[in-house]
């Protein structure tokens, strides 16, 4: 690009204008400041390989040289991270994060203290504040984990529930009910 003008400060930095429009400026430590014709594109390029970028729309593009990763910053609020790996995590105004892992897998923060990730298969799992857990699982089936016992439904609506004592407790559809203590030795079956 053809030079305009050019004006060196007593500090180093150097101003350079070129004839359509674009300001540059070098400054001593390396960083580079380039402002588009437009007068709303901005790009510094800092001395570390850093890149921020300014764009019309105000997003706000930073990119992290040293560990590959690009921030963008929304004008509403909204925030992208993408790592090397292939993660992008999103931080949205109300404080909720949704993250994608590299295989595909969603985790979901919310603002209440409330987990729920989605797996590739299609499971979905759910962590309450308390700390119990909701799988639902992409054959039908449930469970349900909680300080007390874990509970896993199956599709026939078959339910078999193991406490933390180790005893299990299988109720079927029929309404048979099988009880086994924490060795595995039957206690209650009432066959029907």
């Amino acid at each position: 690009e053809e030079i305009q003008r050019e004006t060196a400060y007593p500090d180093g930095k150097v101003e350079k204008v070129l004839k359509n429009g674009c300001h540059l400026v070098f400054f001593p430590n390396g960083t580079q400041k380039k402002v588009g014709s437009d007068g709303k594109t901005v790009t510094i390029t800092f001395f570390n390989g850093d890149v921020k970028q300014i764009m019309p729309d105000q997003r706000v593009i930073y990119y992290y040289a040293d560990a590959k990763t690009t921030h963008t910053t929304y004008s509403d609020g909204l925030e992208v991270l993408q790592f090397s790996n292939g993660q992008i995590e999103k931080h949205y105004p109300d404080g909720k994060k949704e993250i994608t892992f590299p295989d595909q897998t969603i985790k979901n923060l919310f603002t209440d203290g409330q987990e729920e990730s989605i797996f590739p298969d299609g499971t979905i799992v759910r962590v309450q504040r308390d700390g119990s857990k909701t799988i639902e699982f992409n054959n039908g089936q449930r469970e349900l984990h909680t300080s007390q016992f874990k509970r896993r439904e199956y599709p026939d609506g078959t339910v078999k529930t193991v406490y933390m004592n180790g005893q299990q407790e299988t109720k079927y559809v029929s309404g048979r009910v099988r009880v086994k203590d924490k060795d595995g030795n039957i206690i209650v079956d009432t066959k029907l």
